[in-house]
């Protein structure tokens, strides 16, 4: 029996099924379904995630047309084993998941690909009372379909934790905004063209840093500069050509909007996995939903009214014309100021004055440092699209080295923050990255004044 975990669809680049089977044959078809152990290629770090590989190699994977497009991997078993972990713990991040404790094996399947847009699978089975999902890849991939199949079957297992026969199904909209998020704030080097060294048989992961943010929209507004975002209808019960990209990135965009203004409500992040976890016990994720967020929104209509407000908010909230590189300038200098309240006695008045973000790290007091930070990386994001294109770029550094620190723990609650603060590595690795976006900013700024530039050997005499 097949039960589909989406509405029928004539084609699909990504396709989700559920395969619900009993009796004798269940070990057979699960043992064809998921191969056998000694097939497996290599498993990830955690152990998550077997990936079997075909013994044959695309045609394509040497091919000019791959080699030249950067949107584009070349899957190796042990590139996409690093790649995998660190796309769930990108999700864990964000979804503020604490049970990293899998109950659900994922097999990772690549086959050589016949073409540079191939199908991408996800087939979930149960037997011996657990879930196993499977999802097919071609070896020649986009990166953007790979961190969606990759998301889709991570939010898989966690909402399946609890289920009994009935798989969850996942929100179209949930999995789009997820991986768009994803996709948006890390960099495009999120894979890389060939795996690195090897730490305890494992490949490691060699993908760059997580430059993670919960706030950063600025592809949003970019797609959605000129049309409204997708209704709560349309976000449900998305077309082949917008979950593909084909409708100019507008339903993606849009989902992620959706979830991230749901994960800035009062315990947002929490209702979502409310939600994840309550979806095998319904056959339709909106009751799962409704569930989860009744508080918020006691009917679809109180879901809509909200949505339509949030939509004007974010259109109304448009970045304007660019600024010029000596408004620029003024505009960072003005971000980059921490204004504090200073008492030279306990009876005297207090006086304002201005630190660093380097100052504000090592001798603010966490509470108030998480509020002060957490403010001005939203600052610094509402910025970025007005900045002129020399300190646009060093705004979105200034604002991930921030937006790192306070990502550092996988709680990225304030209370959590306090109780548990970062490793001293931390502030410190962060200070020195402050120290370098300095230097860079005052060299640029001497440029824009026509001030010669000192040699290297002034610089670094040392060197």
């Amino acid at each position: 029996m097949n039960i589909s975990m989406e509405r029928p669809r004539k084609s699909s680049s990504f396709r989700t099924v559920a395969f619900l089977l009993a009796g004798v044959l269940l070990p057979a078809v699960c043992r064809a379904e998921f191969q056998l152990p000694d097939m497996v290629s290599t498993r990830s770090n955690s152990g998550e995630f077997a990936i079997i590989s075909a013994q044959q190699v695309s045609p394509l994977a040497g091919s000019l047309a791959v080699k030249t497009n950067i949107t584009l991997v070349r899957l190796e078993p042990a590139l996409l084993a690093a790649t995998a972990e660190h796309i769930k713990n990108s999700i864990y991040q964000q979804l503020g998941i604490n049970d990293t404790a899998w109950h659900g094996q994922i097999f990772l399947v690549l086959r050589p690909a016949r073409s540079l847009d191939d199908e991408v699978t996800i087939v979930s089975s149960r037997f011996n009372n657990a879930w196993m999902y499977r999802v097919e890849l071609p070896d020649v991939v986009s990166r953007g379909r790979l961190v969606r199949a990759l998301a889709g079957a991570v939010l898989l297992e966690y909402a399946n934790r609890t289920a009994g026969a009935h798989s969850a199904e996942i929100p179209e909209w949930l999995a789009a905004g997820v991986s768009q998020q994803l996709l948006d704030n890390v960099s495009p080097e999120i894979v890389s063209i060939s795996p690195g060294q090897t730490i305890n048989g494992y490949a490691e992961d060699r993908l760059v840093d997580n430059d993670f943010s919960f706030n950063s929209l600025t592809h949003v507004r970019r797609v959605l500069k000129n049309t409204e975002p997708l209704t709560v209808e349309q976000l449900s019960w998305p077309t082949d050509n917008q979950l593909s990209g084909a409708d100019g990135g507008i339903y993606r965009a849009s989902a992620q909007l959706f979830m991230c203004d749901l994960m800035g409500l009062k315990d947002g992040a929490e209702k979502i996995r409310t939600m994840l976890q309550a979806l095998p016990q319904f056959y339709n994720w909106q009751l799962a939903f409704r569930a989860a967020f009744q508080a918020e929104f006691p009917s679809s209509l109180d879901l809509e009214k909200w949505w339509a407000l949030q939509s004007v908010d974010f259109v109304s909230r448009d970045a304007g014309p660019q600024w010029s590189p000596e408004v620029s300038r003024e505009k960072l200098d003005e971000l980059l100021a921490v204004p504090m309240d200073f008492r030279s006695a306990s009876n005297n008045l207090p006086l304002r004055a201005e630190i660093s973000f380097q100052m504000a790290i090592n001798n603010v007091e966490p509470q108030r440092q998480v509020a002060i930070l957490q403010e001005k990386v939203r600052e610094l994001d509402m910025a970025q699209l007005q900045m002129s294109p020399q300190f646009a770029v060093l705004n979105d550094q200034y604002r991930r080295a921030l937006a790192d620190y306070l990502n550092e723990n996988p709680q990225a609650s304030v209370s959590h923050w306090i109780k548990h603060p970062p490793a001293r590595t931390g502030p410190r690795k962060t200070i020195e990255r402050l120290d370098a976006l300095d230097a860079q900013k005052r060299a640029l700024e001497n440029a824009l004044d026509g001030v010669p530039q000192p040699a290297l050997t002034e610089l670094s005499p040392h060197l």
